[in-house]
């Protein structure tokens, strides 16, 4: 398998990266028990199938999934593209403290992930959430500036609104802006999406699965320890998983027809979307193992017909999922 590259961005901020990427999240926190090794070696072996855009935060686990992405490709950092976070700050014991854009904030997190990664750069480097009360401008300011240094080649917002969006690109040019994006979430397609195409900046689609929801795997709540248990995620409660499942149950059934599994179609949705709204788009699905990363990746060589297309909006039209996605929505920039 071949897996071709994407462009993020435009012009001098464009940034070529694998058509789909790997998010690291789940190797450390959140999705329930998590296994060191074996994030390593999920790694590892992305590199090795051609999935090289990495992404990572310095709130996974606090800190140490950094530290197990940095470990993975220490002696391959050439072949991939690195991305991170900061913004949503914690303490070392998982304490949340709040959203952070203050520009000393964002040199010190920059030079702290760099020394947990073990890199001089970063390919990607985004705030994780917008600050409501650090003017946009500030922020991104002072991310222009870790550019100029060296230490970091492109810059992304995540969970932006348009205007936000609007405002940082006139402040610096933004390659990529990540946010779900998948069957089940279209908030971006009425807003976002247009005021990308005009400015040329790319989409990072996470959660292209529906956490999960979408391979089919999921038939009732995650057990205890699992974040998409609680009430978080409201998708995954009661009546709203009882609807939702019934949408996965037309997706599965497509899928068989197609000769896929539930998870590589709705994967290839989302790539497909590239030509469907005019912009770059490389979404990073999620996973701790191996198999599931050899399965995320088979679906980059599934091929949607219209008719395909067609069929996936009339077994999931826009809307029909239950529940928000998150149960606070008051961090997402609108």
């Amino acid at each position: 398998m071949t897996l071709q590259t994407r462009t993020l961005g435009s012009g001098p901020s464009a940034l070529d990266v694998s058509a789909l990427g790997l998010g690291c999240m789940g190797m450390s926190e959140f999705y329930g028990t998590t296994d060191e090794a074996e994030g390593v070696e999920t790694i590892r072996r992305a590199i090795d199938l051609g999935v090289t855009f990495l992404d990572t935060a310095d709130m996974y686990g606090p800190f140490v999934n950094e530290q197990l992405v940095g470990r993975a490709i220490a002696g391959r950092r050439e072949q991939v593209q690195l991305a991170t976070k900061f913004g949503n700050e914690r303490a070392a014991d998982g304490t949340r403290l709040g959203i952070n854009g203050r520009p000393e904030y964002v040199r010190s997190a920059c030079d702290a992930s760099l020394q947990r990664l073990g890199v001089d750069h970063l390919d990607l480097y985004y705030q994780h959430r917008v600050d409501q009360n650090v003017p946009i401008e500030e922020t991104v300011g002072a991310m222009a500036e870790l550019v100029e240094a060296g230490k970091v080649r492109h810059l992304g917002l995540s969970e932006a609104s348009a205007q936000t969006i609007r405002r940082a690109h006139a402040t610096y040019p933004v390659t990529a802006l990540q946010t779900e994006y998948s069957l089940f979430t279209r908030h971006l397609e009425d807003e976002i999406a247009p005021t990308m195409v005009e400015l040329g900046i790319g989409l990072v689609p996470y959660s292209p699965l529906g956490r999960g929801l979408l391979t089919g795997a999921i038939t009732e709540t995650p057990a205890e320890g699992d974040s998409r248990s609680t009430a978080y995620f409201p998708r995954f409660q009661g009546d709203a998983l009882e609807t939702n499942l019934r949408l996965v149950d037309a997706v599965r059934a497509l899928a068989e027809d197609k000769g896929c599994t539930p998870g590589q179609l709705a994967l290839a949705w989302v790539l497909a979307q590239q030509d469907v709204l005019g912009l770059g788009v490389a979404p990073i699905p999620g996973t701790k193992r191996v198999r599931y990363l050899e399965e995320n990746a088979a679906a980059a060589e599934v091929v949607l017909t219209a008719e395909d297309l067609a069929a996936l909006e009339q077994a999931v039209p826009k809307g029909a999922v239950a529940g928000e996605r998150y149960g606070d929505m008051s961090s997402i920039d609108a």
